[in-house]
């Protein structure tokens, strides 16, 4: 298998993170720190940093800032969503939940859904199952 890694950006020019490998360890406080840092999440507000990226599974850790809005969206994989810290809204299906910390939702493919911090939060988003 070949060793992936990301591309330098603007942003993060410092490049050659692994984000695909047989064996790839993502240490989440590190990365946290990392987009904490950068200006997107000083001026924005959210930051998100892909920490894994394969054909099957993608894998990003988002930082939101009190009251940001994923507005409705639906996507063609299945997803969940994990709550690292803060609180957050999720809508999907009609229905609101409000999750927190340790907590985790899923949704099946194509479901409108989305996402307000209630506090300031992160949420490790893992994207499975891509269908084209």
């Amino acid at each position: 298998m070949e060793i992936k890694r990301n591309e330098s950006t603007e942003l993060r020019p410092e490049g050659a993170r692994v984000i695909d490998a047989p064996v790839v360890q993502i240490n989440v406080p590190e990365f946290l720190e990392l987009i904490k840092d950068e200006s997107t999440w000083k001026n924005s507000d959210r930051t998100a940093i892909t920490v894994f990226k394969t054909d099957g599974m993608r894998i990003v850790l988002i930082a939101l800032h009190k009251d940001a809005v994923i507005e409705e969206h639906a996507t063609n994989a299945i997803i969940s969503l994990q709550v690292m810290n803060g609180k957050i809204g999720f809508d999907a299906e009609g229905k609101k939940f409000i999750l927190k910390k340790g907590e985790i939702i899923t949704l099946h493919r194509n479901l409108p859904h989305k996402v307000l911090a209630i506090r300031k939060s992160v949420i490790l988003l893992t994207v499975a199952a891509f269908k084209d």
